[in-house]
């Protein structure tokens, strides 16, 4: 934990802070922290600054903070990611918050398993669990958007082409195809990554026709935990 994010709730006046559950356990047991000392601190939303520790105790922490620092610039990109196996989603959900993508499209696949969708992990606190974690790790405040889209086609048909509009589609997929470009500075992109066997060719035909253009990494194929660090870290 790089920062120690306050939720709304936390607040018992505009510079004072509780804390108790699993922060005040790190407290203790990660950060051996002491009453006086200053931590890296940021309000859910909004700013970071520092917090210092007025009372620690087994059950409770009081911090007084001041908050004077806005949180680091998100990527300028739309990801588009086919649901992966239900334990390397909470892996990926933290980097993508980490990375600072703002916002996530959870999608189907013909090589998406049906039981997939079916996790626990994809109800909505399961999800902000892993963002959370995401962004304590990057010091980062802002929670990603995240939607699911469960029907392939009608995302794809209806819905992306006004999501890519203005942006620099691509798909990522192995194969014959020009390499992802670098260094993209601020252009939006709407970056797409298929599935563990990645994209059917009907999948890779429609996210063309959606104004997405097919790009690969070079001739290791990797898994979706790598492919999106890999990705994000060669366009920004």
């Amino acid at each position: 934990m790089n920062l120690l994010l306050l939720e709304d709730s936390d607040f018992v006046a505009a510079d004072r802070a509780l804390l108790r559950g699993r922060r005040l356990r790190h407290l203790h047991e990660v950060h051996q922290a002491q009453s006086g000392d200053s931590l890296r601190v940021g309000r859910l939303g909004g700013p970071m600054g520092t917090g210092t520790l007025l009372r620690l105790e087994a059950d409770e922490a009081e911090l007084q903070v001041a908050l004077d620092s806005p949180p680091p610039a998100k990527l300028p990109l739309t990801l588009l990611l086919a649901l992966p196996r239900p334990k390397m989603l909470r892996r990926v959900l933290q980097t993508v918050s980490a990375m600072g993508v703002p916002r996530l499209v959870l999608l189907n696949s013909y090589r998406v398993e049906k039981s997939f969708w079916q996790t626990p992990f994809l109800a909505p606190e399961a999800i902000r669990e892993q963002l959370i974690l995401g962004l304590e790790q990057a010091r980062d405040t802002v929670l990603p958007e995240v939607s699911i889209e469960k029907r392939f086609k009608p995302f794809v048909e209806d819905r992306l082409p006004t999501l890519a509009a203005g942006t620099l589609g691509l798909v990522g997929h192995p194969g014959d195809y020009p390499a992802c470009p670098r260094d993209l500075g601020d252009r939006p992109v709407t970056l797409a990554i298929g599935p563990e066997g990645g994209w059917i060719p009907y999948e890779v035909d429609k996210l063309r026709e959606a104004g997405l253009q097919p790009v690969q990494l070079g001739e290791r194929i990797l898994r979706v935990e790598a492919a999106v660090p890999a990705l994000l870290a060669r366009l920004y």
